[in-house]
């Protein structure tokens, strides 16, 4: 079993910033990739970052220059940073932890940016 509690979110203004962390516990060894997706109001949820077990990272065209995923080995906690954020970034933000055999999401976190 895999845990998974984000934290970070908050209201900021336009053009603000945020970092969302996503902390693992559990059997965290059988992790290879973690994902932050997030869900805005009457939308589905959209992938924005992952990284895997090794570093390599992507995040989708949307929040690309904008967004930045990264992890913390001896915390066993992964990052997403975000700056320059719009009302659109507006959302409920979740990790999710892929393992061979399971998914695991956390509970989300919300990020409101408006004036």
């Amino acid at each position: 079993q895999v845990q998974f509690v984000e934290s970070g979110g908050g209201l900021v203004q336009p053009g603000g910033s945020l970092r969302l962390s996503c902390a693992a516990s559990g059997s965290i060894f059988s992790i290879y990739r973690t994902d932050w997706y997030r869900q805005a109001p009457g939308k589905e949820r959209e992938l924005v970052a992952r990284i895997t077990r090794g570093g390599e990272t992507n995040v989708v065209d949307s929040v690309k220059g904008r967004f930045t995923i990264s992890r913390d080995n001896a915390k066993n906690t992964v990052y997403l940073q975000m700056n320059s954020l719009k009302p659109e970034d507006t959302a409920v933000y979740y990790c999710k932890g892929l393992t061979p055999t399971q998914v695991y999401w956390g509970q989300g976190t919300q990020v409101t940016v408006s004036s």
